[in-house]
């Protein structure tokens, strides 16, 4: 692996993704690359739905997104490993943003959970399955 591992969590899953997070700090660890974890959050834009919101709307919701995010990262793998890690919050749909990223980014692996599947989802959830199956480079789904 040349470039740095992406990986994927979604932040109002609370300690759920810990799992992933910790595994991605090992690929990284051992390819020694740098770890970057990214979390997605809509973007209701000009929509109908977006006119129910204040102006600042957005800007909260990533402000607060983004310290969640550091504060999920610090407890699950530590302040001094998490000072090394780039945190990213994108806004779109999660599967596009994720697989976009890693492109920019020149990431070698995407690291992303799979949640209990329902019934609907069968074996991956619907972001980590399309990740898997548009992604330009590999991607570890931990269980």
């Amino acid at each position: 692996m040349t470039g740095p591992v992406l990986c994927a969590v979604d932040i109002s899953d609370g300690d759920q993704d810990n799992a992933v997070i910790r595994e991605a700090k090992k690929m990284a660890d051992l390819a020694g690359v740098t770890l970057d974890v990214v979390t997605v959050v809509p973007d209701f834009g000009k929509s109908v739905v977006g006119s129910f919101f204040e102006s600042d709307h957005h800007t909260k919701m990533v402000d607060a997104s983004k310290e969640a995010l550091n504060t999920i990262v610090t407890a699950t793998i530590g302040a001094d490993a998490n000072s090394k890690t780039r945190h990213i919050v994108a806004t779109g749909t999660a599967y596009e943003e994720i697989i976009d990223l890693a492109k920019k980014a020149g990431s070698s692996l995407i690291v992303i959970g799979a949640h209990k599947p329902d019934f609907k989802d069968y074996l991956l959830g619907p972001n980590a399955a399309r990740v898997v199956r548009h992604s330009n480079c590999s991607v570890y789904v931990v269980r």
